[in-house]
């Protein structure tokens, strides 16, 4: 079963392998003059996508083909050149390019998921009595395609992490002279509306003790996204302790959800000479 579609992940593998530095086969300082082949970058990616997919172990995924050591090795490495966030912020800004994000009305939300193994980004779950746990507030365009997340542990409060969220719209170039902010009722208070005037935004935040579907606004776009980033097992059951190893692993999902977008999008919106008959 693959984690995903060829259709998918081929565009992304040649997008990632062009950002990947040239590397001998063999090591060539070697002091007997040899060494053991390197085993193929496709090979480790592919490997990678499936734990982000499947949320399995490297020891699980390991075969013969390459060890979990060597998955984890080139992990760090590519973390280290900032492969996984060039490759985000290309698919987000071809996707900007083909078909626009929607930047007049996004969206900001908190989301909790389980942290069994701890780590920098891990706390004290209130919804899973008391058992570490992980937040990430996450902030979407009018359509729901990721911008930018904040990862903390799962005691944290959404409305304290609303200030470095918004800071990811720093990173999208020109914008749209209003913005419309839609939170839900975490967000409910005189901080969050000073804030939101601060920086020249408007809030269209939901009430306190109001129904939900009287109010539901466009949030609805970010807890799509939500359940996105929640149907990659590593994120929803996250074993990893260190920071920038998440934050690589939101990277490739956001550019796969992207990617997929894109995808998806484009051909309502485009035509060319091996067009699909059928949507995918």
């Amino acid at each position: 079963m693959p984690a995903i579609p060829a259709w998918l992940i081929e565009p992304l593998w040649v997008q990632f392998a062009a950002l990947l530095p040239d590397r001998p086969t063999y090591q060539p300082t070697h002091p007997l003059g040899c060494h053991r082949r390197r085993v193929d970058d496709r090979i480790v990616f592919d490997k990678l996508v499936q734990v982000l997919r499947f949320g399995c172990s490297y020891e699980a995924i390991a075969d013969a083909t390459c060890s979990a050591t060597t998955i984890r090795g080139r992990r760090d490495e590519w973390i280290r050149l900032g492969v996984f966030a060039q490759l985000k912020q290309i698919a987000v800004d071809a996707y900007d390019r083909l078909v626009g994000l929607v930047l007049s009305d996004i969206a900001v939300d908190g989301c909790i998921t389980k942290a069994p193994g701890g780590g920098d980004c891990a706390g004290r779950s209130p919804v899973d009595r008391g058992k570490q746990g992980m937040k990430r507030s996450t902030m979407v365009d009018g359509y729901g395609i990721p911008l930018g997340r904040v990862l903390a542990g799962a005691n944290r409060h959404d409305s304290p992490l609303l200030a470095p969220t918004l800071d990811h719209l720093d990173d999208l170039g020109p914008l749209p002279p209003t913005i419309t902010v839609h939170l839900d009722a975490g967000y409910d208070s005189a901080t969050t509306r000073t804030l939101l005037a601060e920086r020249g935004l408007t809030g269209e935040i939901a009430h306190k003790g109001d129904k939900a579907p009287i109010q539901a606004s466009q949030r609805w776009h970010v807890e799509r996204t939500n359940s996105w980033h929640n149907a990659f097992n590593r994120l929803q059951r996250c074993y990893e302790r260190t920071e920038k190893v998440i934050d690589a692993y939101f990277d490739l999902a956001d550019a796969i959800i992207t990617v997929r977008s894109l995808t998806r999008r484009a051909w309502t919106l485009y035509r060319w000479d091996n067009r699909p008959t059928r949507r995918r």
